[in-house]
């Protein structure tokens, strides 16, 4: 039987023809986005935004535009619309067109309530980059959302979406695009690292990886109960947020280890017995690619096993994406080597995943249970504009895909943050699970760096 790349591929070459530049596949992992999203009643994008706090007077919004325009002209991915065309997903290359939005605030609005509605009003017709500014009064500042549709950047992108849009914004140039030479070369270049990366995951998909996700994967079932109506006072966020800052260890934690805490948490919420789906993003560029922005990180999947619970014995290593070699320490060592074979097959994409759990018996559809990332502090740089360094800062309450998502930014302390949605868990079974995946973290004699 011909693989789920394979029978992409030949979609989209019958959609195309041997080669277009108007019409660019997309990776295993830029299709579950896009297939989520058409699953969605209200066709929603996952939309990932980071946001920055400027001193007032700092931010010259038409100067930022021209920035952006000539960044998205440079990166073929944050000027193309992800797209279903005759039931394949692709990406629709267009011109750059990035706008800067000012949401007026409403009465009573605060300027993280105009940002939140800014964001929740996404349509997923328009540009993939799109900048949002909203003045906050009593602060003196400005905050500037940089948001993007995922289904073109993966979270290894930000950081350099962020340090460009910093330099462009500095450039002398008054122009708004690249260069045509270079924008096209571009183009061929990102083109080339999709294939590559689709020839990877081509060649990942043999049955003895399908057998090894389907034994892996075949008792696995969604425990999450379905959203409802959430029956909140007025006004209350669809979301909740707990954090929690906790000392580093020596070389950070293990990702075995963080996967294991993520378990704690999962054992809170769902009970025990159960064998939960949590994901996590993970991959590399395939040999030969260019590192162009992009998605290329596949969601793997974690069955955590909510027996009784023993307590994850963290060690030491670095997460996921962070151009590092991971190191498992002495502890948690059937959550590593368990890891470790998972790592040897994770360029096999996440619809070919389910699939093989499915052929095995498992009632599981590709719903997750959780979500799980993880930041090296030390490659997250500011934004700096004009030389004034923005103050990095969150807007909360905004909708999340999935039950709970927890993410870790790891470097002279673990900063841990969970969000929740409100029409799945209650806010007391969520901090439970906070606190227990605070306990499974936090050091019994902590090395502070």
């Amino acid at each position: 039987m011909r693989s789920i790349t394979s029978q992409y591929l030949s979609r989209y070459r019958r959609l195309t023809g041997d080669r277009s530049d108007t019409v660019l596949p997309v990776t295993g992992a830029q299709r579950r986005f896009l297939l989520v999203r058409s699953l969605d009643p209200s066709g929603r994008p996952d939309v990932v935004p980071m946001f920055f706090a400027f001193p007032h007077g700092t931010i010259d919004p038409e100067r930022l535009r021209s920035a952006a325009t000539r960044l998205a002209a440079r990166h073929t991915a944050l000027r193309s619309r992800p797209s279903v065309v005759r039931g394949t997903p692709v990406l629709c290359v267009a011109d750059p067109d990035v706008g800067v939005t000012r949401p007026a605030l409403a009465p009573g609005e605060s300027p993280a309530d105009a940002l939140r509605r800014a964001l929740e009003s996404w349509d997923a017709q328009g540009p993939p980059l799109r900048l949002f500014l909203v003045r906050d009064e009593e602060c003196e500042e400005e905050i500037l959302a940089v948001a993007l549709d995922h289904a073109v950047c993966d979270g290894r992108s930000l950081a350099r979406i962020v340090g460009e849009l910093g330099a462009a914004y500095s450039e002398e140039a008054t122009g708004s695009h690249a260069a045509p030479g270079e924008t096209v070369n571009e183009l061929a270049v990102y083109r080339d690292a999709v294939l590559r990366q689709l020839a990877a995951e081509e060649r990942a998909e043999t049955p003895e990886a399908a057998a090894y996700w389907a034994d892996r994967l075949g008792t696995l079932h969604a425990h999450a109960p379905a959203p409802g109506p959430a029956h909140l006072p007025e006004g209350t966020r669809p979301s909740g947020v707990a954090q929690a800052r906790l000392p580093a260890y020596d070389g950070g934690v293990s990702f075995p280890g963080l996967l294991d805490a993520c378990r704690s948490a999962a054992r809170e919420l769902y009970g025990p017995g159960r064998t939960v789906p949590l994901g996590y993003p993970w991959g590399g560029r395939p040999p030969g690619a260019e590192p162009v922005v992009g998605c290329f990180l596949n969601t793997l999947v974690f069955p955590a096993e909510t027996g009784p619970e023993t307590g994850p014995e963290t060690g030491l290593g670095t997460g996921p994406g962070s151009g590092n070699e991971p190191r498992t320490g002495p502890g948690s060592e059937a959550t590593a080597d368990a890891w470790w074979d998972d790592l040897d097959r994770a360029d096999v994409p996440f619809d070919a995943v389910v699939a093989a759990a499915r052929a095995a018996g498992s009632g599981w559809t590709g719903g997750l249970d959780g979500l799980l990332t993880v930041d090296d502090d030390s490659r997250r740089p500011p934004l700096v504009l004009a030389g004034v360094e923005g103050r990095e800062v969150h807007v909360d309450g905004r909708p999340v895909r999935g039950p709970f998502a927890v993410s870790i930014t790891q470097g002279a302390e673990i900063r841990l943050r969970m969000v929740w949605d409100r029409a799945v868990l209650d806010d007391g079974a969520a901090q439970r699970a906070f606190d227990a995946l605070t306990h499974a973290l936090r050091p019994s004699e902590p090395t502070v760096r």
